[in-house]
């Protein structure tokens, strides 16, 4: 007996300290999801920022082979063959070793690297490009998720408001000092309330599935996010913005097309020039039909080639010089579009914080609006239509201070996007 109660007092003590370990993860704050928690979420998961980055490394490693015609070239090659007579079969083997190296080419081996290099630089600010939308993406599938949710909210506040001027009304219409139109009237303005929640429910699961897309999440899954719509924001100078678009990812891809064109300018222009290379080579031959069974033979050489004439060569010139006229207008068109992408993006933003304030003030007004015709209405001073549009106007008000929020921070991510940076706030402080 003594033995049971020392296993039972031992279990009771397993079981305790595992429901206080229970307990103490119960009790853990949940996990809330950042915007940079969900970047860095998506520069993980997201396969069009992974073969960008993967495409870097194909890049780089094209380059590093282009170093080879800077290099001496060893070639061995060794052959076997039998030889029939009519007087007997004999075998023969031949082996060959030749080291060779380019001294001249006319530039094209070094066009060759440069233009390899300026590929490298592109896939690199290709990967930069990626980034910059994909911080765009996520930004704007966040804080979109997250004014859907106040919106959630707010037509919560509405059904109660419908729901409270309901029973109202009903309350007058039972004591005889309202007529059934007001019930009836009140009672369409629950229902739509009901109808306008259950839409704004429905909108917040597929934002968040679109947000839990770009992380990596199962689309299904919910995701806690820790995040408001009010930020505080101190724009930088318009003239420090378009100075920033200069660097732009496409641009500066752009401006190493038009180094590529120059450098293919001198790949053509190599074709005039001869080509100089040297040689060692060692061979040696056994068997066969030879008189001698073994012969060796040791070469060090230089070998010219020069095209005398082409005529293909001529016409690859001058198309080599249009490219390049091509290259520097399209630079310069790419120029104006992203330069006027970024005023009217910096335009939008004017506009959007603007309207923030005329918003804030409307809500004040129609909260003060509705207080007031719901007052009246109660004592009788009012009828339903008036507390009816008074209610429509205040959650017509409450959403579109959510909207109007919302606009601000997606005009700010569309500026950041068109200038390229990323965020305003560090350009705003340097």
């Amino acid at each position: 007996m003594v033995y049971r109660t020392r296993i039972s007092y031992g279990f009771l003590k397993y079981i305790f300290l595992i429901k206080l370990i229970l307990i103490c993860l119960l009790s853990l704050p949940a996990y809330s999801l950042t915007v940079d928690e969900a970047i860095r979420l998506a520069m993980d998961k997201l396969p069009s920022y992974k073969a960008a980055a993967f495409k870097v490394r194909s890049s780089e490693a094209l380059y590093n082979a282009s170093l080879a015609p800077y290099l001496p070239v060893l070639d061995a090659s060794f052959s076997k063959s039998r030889h029939y007579t009519q007087t007997s079969d004999r075998d023969s083997k031949s082996y060959e070793l030749t080291l060779s190296y380019l001294l001249f080419d006319g530039g094209k081996r070094y066009a060759s690297r440069g233009i390899a290099g300026l590929n490298l630089e592109n896939e690199q600010e290709e990967l930069r490009k990626t980034l910059l939308d994909l911080r765009f993406q996520v930004k704007n599938s966040f804080y979109t998720t997250l004014a859907i949710r106040e919106t959630v909210e707010q037509r919560k506040l509405q059904l109660e408001d419908a729901r409270k001027d309901f029973e109202v009304a009903e309350g007058r219409y039972k004591f005889g000092v309202a007529k059934l139109l007001d019930v009836l009237q009140a009672s369409v303005r629950l229902e739509q309330a009901r109808f306008n929640l259950i839409q704004a429910e429905g909108d917040f699961n597929k934002a968040q599935s679109e947000l839990n897309s770009l992380i990596g999440l199962p689309a299904e899954e919910k995701q806690e996010i820790k995040g408001n719509l009010d930020i505080e924001m101190k724009l930088p100078d318009k003239t420090r913005v378009f100075e920033s678009t200069i660097q732009r990812p496409e641009l500066r891809q752009f401006s190493n097309l038009i180094k590529i064109a120059e450098n293919n300018k001198t790949l053509v222009r190599s074709e005039f020039f001869p080509s100089l290379s040297a040689s060692a080579a060692y061979n040696k031959i056994e068997g066969g039909l030879q008189i001698r069974p073994s012969t060796e033979d040791k070469s060090i050489g230089i070998t010219a080639v020069w095209n005398i004439f082409e005529l293909g060569k001529f016409f690859r010139k001058t198309s080599s010089d249009y490219e390049e006229n091509v290259s520097i207008e399209r630079f310069n068109e790419l120029k104006r579009v992203l330069l006027l992408d970024v005023y009217k993006a910096y335009e939008d933003i004017l506009t959007a914080m603007n309207k923030l304030k005329v918003a804030q003030k409307q809500l004040e007004l129609a909260e003060h609006n509705y207080k007031q015709a719901f007052g009246e209405y109660k004592v009788g001073k009012a009828d339903i239509l008036s507390l009816v549009q008074a209610g429509s106007a205040l959650a017509n008000a409450r959403e579109q201070l959510i909207s109007s929020r919302l606009e601000v921070i997606l005009s700010k991510t569309a500026l950041e996007r068109a200038a390229g940076i990323e965020t305003l706030e560090h350009l705003a402080n340097n």
